[in-house]
């Protein structure tokens, strides 16, 4: 059993109403339970919402707002589901804010190193995390 993003997974949870569906993680859920989990809905961030990115450790959208406490308030929340079901993996999608593991993307496009918010979380709570490109 392992956390997943539920982007990856078909759910229209992105900044943008759509999704990020990922054929081979998807053909994993036919085999085995990944809980989906998407940090920002779960913070309280609305979908569609302003797409954002990390500044020095803070979520701001692309209009200058502060969203740090709701993506530190869904990443707190997917900590207890994982807690809840003693999950020790995640499949996030990289790149993300809340779900980068290596890599964000910024605004601009341009991808620098670094982890999201919810991964970050997950990472120091020694939940190992895997990106749906390393699959």
């Amino acid at each position: 059993m392992r956390l997943c993003s539920a982007c990856l997974l078909g759910v229209n949870c992105k900044y943008d109403g759509k999704n990020n569906a990922n054929r081979k993680v998807i053909a994993l859920a036919k085999k085995e339970v990944l809980i989906p989990v998407c940090p920002e809905q779960l913070g309280g961030l609305s979908t569609p919402r302003e797409p954002m990115e990390l500044r020095n450790g803070r979520a701001v959208t692309a209009s200058g707002k502060d969203v740090t406490r709701q993506m530190q308030k869904g990443a707190f929340e997917v900590l207890k589901i994982a807690k809840l079901y003693k999950v020790k993996e995640a499949i996030l999608k990289q790149r993300s804010p809340s779900c980068g593991f290596g890599e964000l993307k910024l605004l601009s496009g341009e991808v620098v190193k670094g982890n999201g918010i919810a991964a970050d979380l997950l990472r120091k709570n020694k939940i190992k995390i895997i990106s749906e490109e390393m699959l």
